[in-house]
């Protein structure tokens, strides 16, 4: 048959350079037959076989195009190529398939509100027109034309261009007999007319570092047995419950270890250690393992370092099973300006605002996400849902909000532009953090949405009806320098300063808080936790136990850096594991062991964690002799019981200081960080402090030591 197609589109189609080429190839009615178009360049004959064994010879046409009619039913078919000097190649034709996604998922694109848009973006292994293979889709409206190029076409992308989907700005393409573990990327045609590659901003697994390709995965085919964590979490409310998180950065915990490897020793050890959650530093695929995750390129992938998607759920599975909840921490406030993949996506801003005062950060060198567009905003919204979902994580640690919340974070006067109403804030991204948290919460009822948000912004951890963020925690930044700068000073001095603990008393209960002592207090010229402390190696050691029952005992969560729990004495760094061997020297044992009592007596008295949001179950005891190097307080739950911290950050033992306690009668000793099986003097009240009739003791406090104190209801 003679083609009637206008050669200029024959070769723009044959170049894979074409938005619409399954318009010329596949199947099309021509008359009274159907006329079949592939590109097949340097053929030697090509023919198509239809299910019922027709065979329809084809003619070239032009530039590697060829076209026969076919004048049986329309059907599936198969092409057969036959080349000089080679094998013969019998494959399926792309271009007779119609698109694997569908018009609802279109709409939701558009609107920005599709919820699960790992399902219908990236690369999915799916059966279409009875043939198996894999489904590319991805987002890219200001591209001329996008192709799929990868190891299964020896990366040229001229015979597997895509489709555009018209105003939704998707593009697609099924590649018949194509499966799990092809390596993959996209070419795209900019509206300037020059070539970019691209990994695809929704694959759900990466080439390891330093390689950058996308890679298909088929459906997981790990099996969850986590129902009972599950509905657990769901009738929970985080705030009320106990929660010490230990976070740690997963390729220098025990280098050289896999997700799966990782499962026994993380559950044994943390499960030995008695904390309720681990928290990860991103785990989403990143180039450069120095930035520790914090640069992702990848937002749907599992970092492949370690292991496989499926092989990282098993890890989270295991530790649900063994009783302990997970978080991740989610990068949602910049992305890295790597070539290889979201920067200026299909030639022009696309994930990132385009104007450089709203899209650029300067202190990281990195985009800043277009949270008014409402394409990236369901991009950054359906991936939070993606780890909630499909990894049954418990939790997102939301990494640099207060860089969102504000137009002017780290800029001067005339290098920002102020929102419509003249403020600093960043509405559009402020409406983001809503969306998300609102979203998270009403889909996983029992998670835990915490924002790392470091200045004063109002309502953090407020509901969203009334106006707040939604989120259901806000790391205490400012607990957390007072508290360290004060821990910092040598004790003859700490009486001049003791504000710098107090101060956060103000405000505890001000938002729902998460009390951090994370990486970033232990990098950069920072040193270890212990490294901070005054005095000799004893005195340290005692600092430490001192500080850390002080913060574990204070209202709000706990969360402590990996290898603080035993003392690691130099800084951390990701290109090292911790120093593990340091266990061999008996005062560091000692120091594991204490945070190990530490975490069982905490879990154990829920006074230390059940009203951590009301300010109403906490009063701070002084009288009747006040000592600026003492700090004491009480905290209480629900029934009454209660549960007192008394704090001496001094260098000396506080011989009968007296102390109004809450209730009279008996009071057991139920923590004593000075206590010999840690390491201490052995200083303390054998056991139980008993009152007057009016409430009043006298206790004998240990030198840089605390005693928590337990009253309980029936007592």
């Amino acid at each position: 048959m003679s083609t009637t197609i206008d050669p200029g589109l024959l070769d723009a189609v044959a170049g894979g350079s074409h938005h619409a080429p399954h318009d010329v190839l596949g199947l099309h009615p021509s008359g009274d037959a159907w006329a079949v178009r592939t590109r097949r360049p340097l053929a030697d004959t090509v023919t198509a076989v239809f299910d019922d064994g027709t065979r329809v010879p084809l003619e070239h046409v032009r530039s590697g195009i060829w076209e026969g009619a076919h004048t049986g039913s329309a059907g599936s078919y198969r092409v057969v190529a036959t080349y000089a000097g080679a094998p013969d190649d019998d494959v399926d034709d792309p271009y007779r398939h119609l698109p694997t996604i569908g018009e609802l998922d279109l709409h939701l694109i558009r609107e920005g509100r599709h919820e699960q848009l790992w399902q219908a973006l990236g690369a999915h292994v799916r059966v279409s027109g009875g043939s198996e293979g894999s489904a590319f889709t991805v987002w890219a409206p200001d591209a001329r034309a996008v192709r799929v190029v990868g190891d299964f076409n020896r990366w040229d992308g001229q015979g597997h261009a895509m489709r555009s989907l018209g105003a939704s700005g998707v593009w697609e393409l099924f590649v018949p007999d194509l499966g799990a573990g092809s390596v993959y990327k996209y070419e795209i045609l900019t509206p300037d007319g020059w070539w970019t590659t691209k990994a695809d901003p929704m694959a759900r697994f990466a080439e390891t570092p330093p390689a950058t390709a996308s890679v298909v995965v088929g459906p997981s085919a790990h099996e969850w047995g986590d129902d009972a964590w599950l509905e657990r979490r769901a009738r929970q409310t985080p705030v009320s419950e106990p929660m010490s998180v230990y976070e740690l950065h997963f390729g220098s915990w025990r280098p050289g270890i896999s997700y799966r490897d990782a499962a026994d020793p993380l559950v044994d050890y943390v499960t030995a250690q008695g904390f309720t959650h681990v928290e990860f530093l991103p785990l989403a695929e990143h180039p450069f393992g120095g930035s520790w995750g914090y640069q992702v390129t990848g937002y749907y992938a599992p970092t492949s370092r370690y292991g496989t998607p499926d092989d990282l759920r098993y890890l989270i599975d295991r530790l649900h099973q063994a009783g302990i909840g997970v978080i991740m921490d989610w990068v949602p406030g910049h992305f890295p300006k790597d070539d290889f993949a979201l920067a200026r996506f299909d030639g022009r801003p696309l994930y990132e605002h385009a104007d450089p005062r709203r899209g650029e950060h300067r202190d990281w060198g990195t985009y800043i996400f277009d949270y008014g567009r409402s394409e990236v905003r369901n991009f950054l919204v359906a991936n939070a849902l993606y780890w909630l979902e499909e990894f049954h994580v418990d939790g997102l640690r939301v990494d640099a909000v207060a860089s969102m919340l504000y137009l002017d974070y780290s800029r001067e006067d005339g290098e920002w532009e102020p929102n419509k109403h003249g403020g600093r804030e960043n509405l559009e991204a402020i409406g983001f953090l809503q969306e998300v948290t609102a979203t998270a919460y009403k889909r996983y009822p029992g998670i835990a949405m915490i924002a790392e948000e470091s200045t004063s912004y109002p309502g953090v951890t407020a509901p969203t009806s009334a106006g707040g963020l939604g989120f259901g925690f806000k790391w205490n930044m400012g607990w957390m320098n007072d508290s360290l700068r004060y821990i910092e000073r040598d004790p003859l001095y700490r009486s001049h300063h003791e504000g710098e603990l107090s101060f956060s008393y103000v405000y505890a209960f001000s938002e729902n808080f998460v009390l951090p002592i994370s990486h970033d207090e232990v990098v950069h010229g920072k040193g270890s936790l212990l490294g901070k402390m005054p005095g000799d190696h004893w005195q340290k050691l005692a600092n430490m136990r001192a500080f850390l029952a002080y913060m574990w005992g204070h209202p709000g969560k706990q969360l402590l850096f990996m290898g603080q729990e035993f003392g690691q004495l130099s800084e951390w760094s990701e290109a090292r594991s911790l120093d593990w061997w340091i266990l061999d020297q008996p005062s560091h044992a000692q120091l594991q062991a204490f945070v190990a009592e530490l975490n069982r007596v905490y879990r154990a008295h829920s006074a230390l964690w059940a009203r951590d949001a009301d300010g109403a179950a906490f009063s701070r005891l002084g009288a009747p002799h006040w000592d600026p190097n003492v700090q004491a307080f009480a905290r209480r739950d629900h029934h009454g019981n209660t549960v007192v911290a008394i704090c001496n950050f001094a260098g000396n033992p506080r011989e009968g200081h007296a102390l109004d306690l809450p209730e009279s009668g008996t009071w057991h000793e139920i923590l004593n960080s000075d206590a010999t099986a840690f390491g201490g003097s052995g200083v303390g009240n054998a056991g139980d402090v008993t009152t007057d009739a009016s409430g009043r003791a006298v206790v004998r406090i240990p030198p840089l030591g605390v005693l928590w104190l337990a009253h309980s209801a029936k007592d």
